[in-house]
């Protein structure tokens, strides 16, 4: 998949929990996990907007794109 989620990342930047940000967002754990570890297809601009409100970042800090072809881990 050509877009990486970093919300792990950012999440351990801000040393915050999974749980507490779902808490925050008001979404499920289980929904904001499938968004952390790739899962899902689709974000809604609420929501992530909501996300880079609570974590004071921009949606570049969470989301990058990687062309096809390039190794994901050569950008780590």
């Amino acid at each position: 998949m050509p877009i990486i989620i970093r919300l792990d990342r950012v999440l351990a930047d801000k040393k915050m929990k999974l749980n507490d940000l779902a808490d925050k967002v008001g979404i499920s754990n289980v929904n904001l996990s499938n968004l952390k570890t790739g899962k899902v297809k689709a974000i809604r601009f609420s929501t992530l907007e909501a996300i880079c409100e609570i974590l004071d970042c921009q949606p570049g800090d969470i989301l990058e794109f990687v062309p096809a072809g390039i190794d994901s881990y050569e950008n780590e």
